[in-house]
């Protein structure tokens, strides 16, 4: 099965893809993650993209379909693939098409006002990469999982949420129509719990 994970920035695609990968087996893909991978290990990809992440851009469509194509190429997909975070717009999406078409297209829908909040207060662990948010776990600057050290990430400030969400709403929600024409697309409501959510997804998936 080739499933997309499709919504907006906070809206919890990261913990939701954890819980499909786990329950499917399938590869997951995040562009987001393989450019922060880069960006840490100081590659040449890595310094391309971190001020454009840095800033809340978006990386140029022609980078980041080359390295996916490139991924899914891989011996791990040839059951399928989870996509997170890509596409990204209709150029990305056609682009997947030509080569490697979604059978399912999921979407997590939360507003823009409660997205807002989650990202401005989100945290992240340097060792385990788990996500947590200030409303749960308050000012601490620990991972209640491993007790690694919980970062901001750069992107995650009021000023660069505001324009990352303008960006979704500009490039990304199109994809929505799109993938609803072909009739693969199932919107979620993802302002509940993450078990309720998951819920959900698992009975699209299933």
């Amino acid at each position: 099965m080739k499933i997309i994970l499709l919504g907006a920035p906070g809206c919890g695609k990261g913990t939701q893809a954890a819980r499909i990968v786990q329950e499917t087996k399938l590869p997951h893909i995040s562009t987001g993650d393989i450019f922060r991978d880069n960006i840490a290990r100081k590659t040449e990809l890595g310094l391309k993209v971190k001020s454009v992440i840095d800033g809340g851009d978006l990386c140029p469509d022609e980078l980041t379909i080359a390295i996916v194509k490139d991924r899914i190429k891989e011996d791990d997909c040839k059951n399928g693939y989870l996509l997170d975070g890509f596409p990204r717009n209709l150029v990305q999406a056609k682009a997947l098409d030509e080569s490697d078409a979604p059978d399912i297209v999921i979407q997590l829908f939360v507003p823009f006002e409660q997205l807002e909040r989650r990202l401005a207060g989100r945290r992240l662990c340097s060792k385990c990469r788990s996500s947590f948010n200030t409303a749960d776990i308050g000012e601490r600057t620990d991972c209640p999982k491993c007790g690694g050290e919980l970062y901001i990430r750069g992107d995650d400030n009021v000023d660069s949420v505001r324009e990352r969400l303008a960006v979704y709403e500009q490039q990304t929600a199109p994809l929505i129509d799109y993938y609803g024409k072909q009739g693969k697309l199932v919107s979620i409501d993802a302002d509940k719990t993450r078990e309720e959510v998951f819920e959900s997804v698992l009975k699209v998936i299933k």
